[in-house]
């Protein structure tokens, strides 16, 4: 009995150093990634709607979800395909946001059934095979709305969708080989509870178990059900117990077992590569290029819902008003709008007061300046990187400061446009709560990037007070 239970002591320590493992490395890497294919769905989404590919769902924020709920994978008519995949893909994106923000990742809770159905949305879309002649219905019809937008779209437009497939694929590709080691470490919890609460409990007798396979298997069969809860017997796993345990090659079983849970550390070279600090920072500027379509079609929207508000006050007088501006080349008056913002740090809300054309007038330049970004050869990029790393870092901390409270700004002003207009035209006014939750996640990617560079600054800067280099 003695090797018996040496290898149940030696199981169970492995168990618990593969558990904190999973807990502490994998599991937050596999959220990491869901956090960048989460954005680069919703940059996909945002821009099928702004080129009239597909249109929002108007019930997306009305669904709770407290589950992962597969979406519809069904064949549908080829008349069908915008709607039914602008549905599906805002189902799908809908998921990763409860996966990103209320899902947790750790052994404990992300059990067999659940890798099962984080696997199953996984394969919602095959964005390692992103094709028009792909045999699924859903990655084949997205693809073919894809290229559909693809058609006669600008560079950056362009380069949004290569990034969002290809960041896509490798982000899901280290997901499902997270989950599905996951899965095999779970079959192994399950075995290391079967000998932890079956061969440790006072009924179970050791020496008549012992005698053959059949009445050891017979004995953990008969105490398991109580010891379990609601998990359910599975006959597969109490037979490999009984073959670790009495197999012919119960040696062999029992080193592969360990081997499987060994914890594999990556041991650090004395000599790393030099880490360039001033390309992390501007890895961070170049993601502000990002928003350049997502605030383009904030822009539109805007001019539009503008539009709309003005032609209801297109009156007999105003137009004479109009013809005599025009007659003598009079300044247009300044379009003024009171809008309610709300803070969330105080839950308070408040009155401002913005001039619609200055208004537009900053958006658009802000926009320049971004697009440029995107573009490591255009003149305002390379005024930018041609700084010092502090001034780059505040630069790109200004304008996260600055879009964050431009998002508080603009979403105010959506309120406003929906509920000032005339119930005839509410059906006419252009929501932007899709393009606003997609700059908020860009401002997050940009946000992460600058606090990964201030970290490793600091780490450095530490490291050099205790006299530590890289070369040592």
């Amino acid at each position: 009995m003695g090797s018996q239970d040496n290898f149940s002591t030696q199981l169970l320590q492995a168990l618990d150093a593969k558990a904190s493992w999973f807990d502490t490395v994998a599991l937050p890497k596999v959220l990491e990634n869901y956090r960048l294919h989460s954005s680069c769905v919703q940059n996909l989404l945002g821009a099928l709607i702004k080129k009239s590919i597909v249109t929002a769902d108007p019930y997306k924020h009305d669904k709770k979800i407290s589950n992962i709920i597969i979406p519809d994978s069904t064949e549908f008519a080829e008349g069908e395909r915008a709607s039914v995949i602008g549905l599906r893909l805002s189902d799908y994106d809908s998921m990763l946001d409860f996966l990103c923000n209320y899902f947790k990742f750790s052994v404990a809770h992300v059990d067999t059934n659940r890798i099962n159905k984080l696997l199953a949305l996984n394969n919602t879309f095959l964005w390692n095979s992103f094709t028009i002649n792909n045999p699924k219905p859903n990655t084949r019809g997205l693809a073919t709305l894809v290229a559909q937008a693809r058609n006669g779209a600008d560079p950056l437009t362009q380069s949004l969708f290569n990034d969002s497939v290809s960041k896509s694929a490798r982000a899901i590709d280290e997901i499902n080989v997270t989950l599905t080691e996951l899965s095999l470490f779970q079959r192994e919890m399950y075995k290391g509870q079967v000998r932890k609460n079956v061969f440790e409990h006072p009924a179970f007798n050791k020496e008549l178990a012992y005698k053959s396979k059949e009445s050891l298997f017979e004995a953990i069969k008969k105490l398991l059900p109580g010891l379990l809860g609601k998990k359910s017997i599975n006959v597969e796993l109490v037979n490999e117990v009984v073959e670790e345990e009495l197999g012919a090659n119960k040696e062999k079983l029992r080193e592969e077992v360990l081997k499987k849970l060994e914890v594999k550390v990556e041991r650090k070279k004395k000599k790393v590569q030099k880490v360039d600090t001033k390309e992390m920072i501007l890895d961070a500027l170049r993601t502000l290029g990002a928003l350049y379509p997502q605030l383009n079609a904030v822009i539109e929207k805007v001019s539009f819902n503008h539009n709309i508000l003005q032609g209801e006050k297109n009156t007999f007088f105003d137009k004479l008003k109009e013809i005599f501006r025009r007659a003598f080349n009079l300044k247009e008056p300044p379009v003024i709008y009171e809008i309610i913002e709300f803070d969330r740090a105080s839950q308070r809300k408040r009155k401002v007061t913005i001039n619609y054309h200055d208004f537009l007038a900053s958006l658009n330049r802000r926009n320049r300046v971004y697009a440029s970004f995107s573009q490591k050869n255009s003149q305002g990029y390379q005024r930018v990187a041609n700084i010092e790393e502090d001034k780059i870092l505040d630069f790109v901390k200004k304008q996260c400061s600055e879009c964050q409270a431009l998002t508080v700004q603009l979403n105010a002003l959506d309120e406003f446009f929906k509920t000032t207009c005339q119930p005839s035209n509410k059906a006419r006014i252009k929501g932007m709560k899709m393009d606003l939750e997609a700059m908020k996640n860009t401002l997050v990617n940009v946000n992460q990037k600058r606090a990964e560079y201030v970290s490793y600054i600091e780490e450095q800067a530490q490291m050099k007070k205790l006299g530590i280099t890289d070369d040592e």
